[in-house]
């Protein structure tokens, strides 16, 4: 069990009802710009709609941003920091970056920050901002990456030369919490360069503008007050409360509306001056007449403007807390921030006992840019495509468009973002990896987060789960059973017991989920799917998401084995429950006969023209069925769809058998009765008495199996799994209908525009399947032991049991992000002359995959989200 730090406490206290240590977190998002809910154009141009330019000037609808910035639970209240150096053309009020259409491989940051901590209640964060004191090449990154093509690198923020002889500062901003209503806010920057150089601060509060768009009883204000000798502000807000803002003495205190500058924007002339860019007009022009002319507002900051010299801090004080405070920082302050600090480090501590200090400092960055990716996510698809009362219709072709179908969606939480700039909302196969981690820290919200997806207001009538926000009735692969019995282990490893109720709950809202499965996407009702995209982007030779050519049907193998581990999740969820709840047995015996008719059927040999599996090959492929020629055309591509048959497996214990007489039962009659019925054998080495294994791979393919999966020449990186065969260095080609098809090894950035091209699964590492194999090979290992031991790599003479194996495959992956002997990280590889520098070298960055070959960095650049599996790896193999 944890030691009950402060921490702990404190989670307990949140767990229970007793304190709501979550009202105030990390929710603000670092992009609301170029998103699908602000996008209300004809043809769903969200980039286009709402651009980068327009987002100091013109007001959300459905959520705020802001760098390093906090708000309530609803993104009722928001602060964030604003930053100048005096050469910059606009105030860095948010981060920048490319869309889709602008960047060489589509959507991209373009800044340096860098999540350091913090704790599962937020009663302490750290995030690093370093601002470039020459002007940020805002034209430069957008002209160079235009002239570069899909074969070219990405052209980045530290390949513009900005940030040469260190002349930067570091703008770090730290929250601590005095009790759950009283945020404390300490802002350091620290001159890096060798010279004197100028900075402005705008520490900025603003309320969420909704009356813009719907009427409101009252509109919310914040108001300047001075009383002891303090000038602060108060704010009223109907759905918050009212709190008071407090801060060091300023050198001009502006206010102005959150509001539309629609003269800017639209050019139509504005009914008043007080507009959401003001500050931006006053600061970069040095006007501050029309800013601090009235004394109240919807957005207010106090402005610092100092001159720091070489490697000089100054630290700034905030604080925002229902109190009324004569002396606001008094020595309390400070010693707060030293005992939370401390808390956090002791909590974490707990968690990463054994570690080396490499591996605690991954691990908690990992945590921590988990848990800053905890963003507020409102998006009620209804009210979007009908509008709102006092804004104008939107167009008609809104009404059968994007997410049109989806009208009972009405999103208002606390979501974890797979980033909160690229992808700041949720995707639902990313968000069961999430949990996963965040399991590791708070379970409670842990099972919080993956409930949500079975909600009303989130799962379809029909029993869907949104995929995703720009197209939820796309499918990502249903692992939130897998991630559900996960969680529960996890939690009963800590405390000694499992949450069984959460478990109940799950499982019956997922066998809905399960029942849209099986009808939607197997349309010939042989137990081999379809279904489409499935998250791996342009794995295929074709879009999976736009129709396949001819009008066939491609039965998949991910389909199928995506499936099959579905099947194998509710059969173990349910054979928990039925341990304390006998009437959960028949539901194990449900889905162990699902399990053995869909692995019967993905193992049929293909040259039958009814299964996939090549005997000549020794291969999983898809398979193109064209009903109306009566063809049948396996797709022969060694992609890691093929090898996910590998991770559907599950080993029940003779102990829960022995227990369950009745699925014990079934499970014999099966052996006895029915498998000589099948035309293949899907249950070897069952002996009643004993344990049992179900895995969709029979052993003799499985054999085959892994001799390719663990050779450096095919799928085996030094980093990990490859996501495609190396084979295909020489590129796989196929002619369809009289069109040519193809697919080659690319261990980098995608070079083709298929789901944009941001992402590639055609041979890059990615940790959320990669985690998937190691669980897998312990699965494995349970049943087979020392018995069954395979090269490693193949070819290599050196054999190692399944258990081996997986610790070799984490600690692969885990190197990517450890110092090597020149204390250099795998993962900076572009970049190593920056981040051996002091102030650089043990910040990471938790890309969202990596190089097939060399291991470096890829996508997008601060997606911790599902790559922080990478600490649920340390954590599994620490001592080892």
């Amino acid at each position: 069990m944890l030691k009950q730090s402060a921490e702990q406490l404190r989670i307990e206290e949140k767990d229970a009802g007793k304190n709501n240590w979550l009202k105030w977190g990390p929710y603000l998002s670092e992009r609301q710009w170029g998103t699908v809910r602000e996008d209300y154009s004809s043809d769903g141009s969200a980039w286009d709609y709402f651009p980068h330019d327009h987002a100091r000037s013109r007001t959300y609808r459905w959520g705020e941003d802001g760098l390093a910035g906090i708000s309530d639970q609803y993104c009722n209240m928001c602060f964030g920091i604003a930053l100048w150096n005096g050469k910059d053309p606009i105030l860095k009020e948010r981060l920048f970056g490319l869309t889709g259409n602008e960047g060489n491989h589509a959507e991209d940051v373009k800044e340096l920050y860098y999540y350091l901590d913090n704790t599962p209640t937020h009663s302490y964060m750290k995030h690093l901002y370093k601002y470039s004191q020459v002007e940020y090449p805002y034209v430069k990154l957008l002209e160079e990456n235009k002239k570069r093509g899909r074969n070219e690198l990405e052209y980045e923020l530290l390949d513009t030369g900005v940030f040469e002889n260190n002349a930067y500062f570091d703008v770090c901003t730290e929250y601590a919490k005095e009790d759950s209503e009283d945020l404390l806010i300490r802002i350091t920057i620290t001159n890096r360069f060798h010279e004197a150089a100028p900075i402005s601060l705008l520490p900025t509060l603003w309320i969420r503008n909704y009356w813009s768009f719907k009427e409101m009883k009252s509109k919310p204000a914040i108001q300047s007050r001075y009383e002891s000798g303090n000038a602060f502000v108060s704010i009223a807000h109907k759905y918050v409360g009212n709190y008071n803002f407090y801060f060091d003495t300023a050198d001009q205190l502006l206010f102005t509306e959150n509001e539309t500058n629609t003269e800017k924007v639209f050019n139509q002339p504005n009914d008043h001056p007080y507009k959401k860019d003001l500050f931006h007009d006053a600061v970069i022009n040095a006007d501050f007449s029309i800013a601090t002319e009235k004394q109240e507002g919807t957005k207010f900051s106090p402005l610092y403007q100092i001159t720091l010299d070489a490697g000089e801090s100054r630290t700034f004080r905030m604080r925002l807390t229902k109190k009324e405070l004569t002396i606001p920082f008094d020595n309390n302050f400070e010693n707060t921030f030293e005992l939370r600090r401390s808390e956090c480090a002791e909590f974490y501590s707990t968690i990463s006992e054994r570690n080396s200090i490499d591996h605690l400092n991954i691990q908690r960055q990992a945590f921590a840019g988990l848990l800053w990716s905890k963003k507020y996510y409102n998006y009620d698809v209804e009210t979007w495509l009908e509008g709102d009362p006092k804004q104008p219709t939107p167009p008609a072709s809104r009404l059968t468009g994007r997410n049109s179908s989806w009208k009972t969606l009405r999103n208002h939480d606390i979501m974890l973002m797979p980033d909160a700039w690229e992808y700041p909302w949720y995707a639902a196969w990313d968000t069961a990896f999430h949990c996963t981690t965040m399991a590791l820290i708070d379970p409670h919200f842990a099972k919080k987060q993956l409930l949500l997806f079975t909600k009303e207001w989130y799962m379809a009538p029909d029993g869907q789960i949104p995929a995703y926000e720009w197209a939820f009735s796309d499918v990502n692969p249903p692992v939130q059973a897998w991630a559900a019995i996960r969680i529960y282990n996890i939690e009963k490893s800590k405390t000694g017991k499992g949450d069984i109720d959460f478990l109940k709950r799950v499982f019956n809202k997922l066998n809905l989920n399960f029942t849209w499965w099986v009808n939607r996407l197997d349309r010939r009702a042989n137990n081999v799917f379809e279904g489409g995209f499935l998250g791996l982007d342009n794995i295929g030779v074709f879009d999976r998401s736009n129709g396949i050519p001819g009008d066939g049907i491609l039965e998949q193998v991910d389909g199928t084995s995506w499936m099959t581990l579905y099947c194998q999740n509710m059969m173990e969820i349910s054979l928990e429950l039925a341990l304390e709840d006998k009437t959960y047995e028949d539901m194990a015996t449900k889905y162990f006969g699902h399990f053995v008719f869909i692995a019967e059927a993905l193992n049929k040999i293909s040259k039958e023209f009814d299964g996939i599996w090549d005997e000549e090959d020794g291969f999983f492929y898809d398979q193109l069925i064209n009903p109306k020629e009566g063809t049948y055309t396996p797709i022969k591509v060694r992609s890691i769809a093929g090898m996910l048959s590998l991770v559907a497996v599950l080993t029940i214990k003779k102990e829960t058998l022995d227990q369950l007489p009745e699925f014990r039962k079934s499970v014999i009659w099966f052996v006895k009765y029915r498998r000589d019925k099948l035309k293949y054998e899907v249950i070897q080495d069952f002996t009643d008495g004993g344990d049992l294994l179900l895995s969709l791979v029979p052993k003799d393919r499985m054999q085959k199996l892994f001799r390719v999966l663990l050779s450096e020449n095919e799928f085996l990186s030094p980093y990990g799994i490859r996501s495609l065969s190396k084979v295909y260095t020489e590129p796989y080609n196929i002619n369809l209908h009289g069109e040519d098809y193809s697919i080659s090894y690319e261990p980098g950035e995608s070079s083709i525009s298929i789901f944009g091209g941001n992402s590639n699964w055609r041979g890059p590492v990615w940790f959320p399947l990669n985690y998937l194999f190691i669980d897998a090979l312990k699965e494995y290992y349970k049943f087979c032991g020392d018995e069954l031991k395979f090269e490693f790599p193949t070819g290599s003479s050196n054999l190692m049991d399944l258990n081996q194996i997986s610790l070799e495959l984490s600690k692969r992956l885990v190197a990517i992000f450890e110092k090597d002997q020149d204390g250099n990280r795998v993962v900076n590889q572009l970049h190593h002359k920056y981040y051996n520098d002091k102030n650089f070298e043990d910040l990471i960055l938790f890309y969202e995959y990596f190089h097939g070959d060399n291991g470096r960095g890829l996508g997008a650049s601060h997606q911790t989200g599902w790559t922080a599996l990478v600490a649920n790896l340390i954590h599994e193999t620490k001592g080892e």
